[in-house]
C-alpha cells in the first residue's frame, strides 16, 4: 500500500502544507524578535500564492480584536428639529389614562347601603377614622418627624405619587445634602393633591412649603393634613393657594405670593392628559420663583420617556438635567437651574435623557 499513487500524492500534499504553516510560523517570531511588522514583512519575503493565506490569518485576527459596535441612539428625533428643542409629543396633551385606583373613589360617588366592587364603601381606619379623615387611598408620610402620619384624602378623583417613587425621589433629595440643616429648605409643591410631596419634605427637614392647586376641595385636604402632621406650628411656615398653577409660575404676586420670594425645591406632578408639557417647562423656566441651584422635579407618564430635553434654556433660567428615572408606568425627571456647583451629586446626566 506504500507505493500506491493516491497515497503518495497525500503525503506530498501534507509535506508542502506542513512546510508552508512552519515557514510562516517561523517568519512571524522572527519578525516579533526583530520589532518589524510580521505581515508586511511576510508578504515581502514569501511566494504571491502564499499572502492570501497570510491576509486571511491578519483578517481574522483583527476581527476578532476589534471593539464591539456601538449600540444606535434611542432618541426619537423628529424630522427638520435640531437635538436640544423641544419635541413635538411635548407640545400637545399626552394620551396615558390609567383606570381609576380601586381605593380612590370620590365620596360623591357613592350611595348609600350599597356596596359591591362598582360602588364600594370605603371608610378610613384607627386613628384616622377617629380624627375625622377621609383616608381611602391610605396615604401616609414615610419618613421624618411625621413618619407613620396618614393623610387626608380630596372628594376628587386622585392620581397621587406611589409611595414606593416618593421614597426615592427624597432618597435622591437627601443625597443632595437638601436636608442637612444647613438651609432652610423651602418647597414649592403645585398639582399638591393631598399634599403628601409637600408635607413628606417639611417632615424630612424643610422649613416652608407652599402647595398650589386649582381644585378647592383639594386646597382644603391639604390645610387639614398640615393640622394632623402639627406643621402649623412656630418651627414651620405654609400657605396653601387655591389657583391656576400656569399663573402662580408666570405671575405669583397675583395669586398672593410675595414679590421676591424664591424656592429650593419644585415639584410638579401633573394630572397627565390635562396638561402640556412644554408649557411647563417654559413656565417653570421663566418663573421668577427659580433661582440659582434651584431643583425641579417633574413627574410624566412613561408614554413620553425620553421626550423631556437634557438641557432647556428658559428666560429666567437654564434647567440642566441630573436624573431621569422610570419606575413602572411613571417617570421622574429632575432638573438644576444654573447649576453653581454647590450641592453634592447633582452632576449633569445627558444619558439618563436619551
Amino acid at each position: 500500500a506504500r507505493g500506491h499513487p493516491s497515497t503518495c500524492i497525500t503525503c506530498y500534499i501534507m509535506r508542502i502544507l506542513w512546510a508552508r504553516s512552519s515557514l510562516y510560523n517561523l517568519t512571524i517570531l522572527a519578525c516579533f524578535l526583530a520589532g518589524a511588522s510580521p505581515v508586511e514583512s511576510f508578504h515581502r519575503s514569501v511566494p504571491l500564492g502564499w499572502q492570501d493565506s497570510a491576509r486571511q490569518c491578519s483578517l481574522s485576527s483583527s476581527s476578532l480584536s476589534a471593539k464591539p459596535a456601538k449600540k444606535k441612539d434611542r432618541r426619537r428625533i423628529v424630522p427638520g428639529e435640531s437635538q436640544g428643542t423641544i419635541p413635538a409629543n411635548l407640545k400637545r396633551q399626552v394620551e396615558a389614562k390609567r383606570p381609576p385606583l380601586g381605593h380612590v373613589v370620590p365620596e360623591f360617588t357613592r350611595s348609600k347601603e350599597s356596596g359591591g366592587s362598582a360602588n364600594p364603601k370605603l371608610r378610613p381606619q384607627g386613628k384616622a377614622r377617629e380624627a375625622g379623615l377621609n383616608n381611602p387611598s391610605m396615604l401616609k408620610i414615610f419618613g421624618g418627624t411625621a413618619r407613620g402620619r396618614r393623610l387626608d384624602s380630596p372628594s376628587v378623583y386622585l392620581r397621587p405619587m406611589m409611595g414606593k417613587v416618593r421614597e426615592a425621589v427624597y432618597s435622591t433629595l437627601i443625597s443632595f445634602g437638601l436636608y442637612d440643616q444647613t438651609v432652610a429648605v423651602r418647597h414649592l409643591d403645585l398639582f399638591s393633591g393631598s399634599g403628601s410631596v409637600g408635607l413628606e419634605s417639611l417632615s424630612r427637614g424643610a422649613r416652608h412649603c407652599t402647595f398650589c392647586d386649582l381644585s378647592p376641595d383639594c386646597c382644603g385636604a391639604i390645610s387639614r393634613n398640615i393640622k394632623w402632621c402639627q406643621f402649623d406650628g412656630e418651627d414651620y411656615t405654609t400657605q396653601v393657594v387655591c389657583a391656576d398653577v400656569l399663573q402662580l409660575l408666570r405671575d405669583p404676586v397675583s395669586v398672593g405670593i410675595p414679590k421676591g420670594e424664591t424656592f429650593n425645591i419644585v415639584t410638579i406632578c401633573p394630572p397627565y392628559e390635562e396638561v402640556v408639557y412644554a408649557d411647563l417647562l417654559e413656565a417653570t423656566a421663566g418663573s421668577p420663583l427659580v433661582t440659582d441651584d434651584t431643583i425641579v422635579l417633574m413627574e410624566y407618564p412613561v408614554e413620553l420617556w425620553g421626550d423631556l430635553p437634557h438641557v432647556y434654556n428658559g428666560d429666567q433660567v437654564t434647567m440642566v438635567g441630573i436624573r431621569n428615572r422610570k419606575y413602572g408606568r411613571t417617570v421622574i425627571a429632575m432638573y438644576i437651574c444654573n447649576p453653581t456647583g454647590k450641592i453634592e451629586n447633582a452632576e449633569s446626566r445627558p444619558e439618563e435623557f436619551i
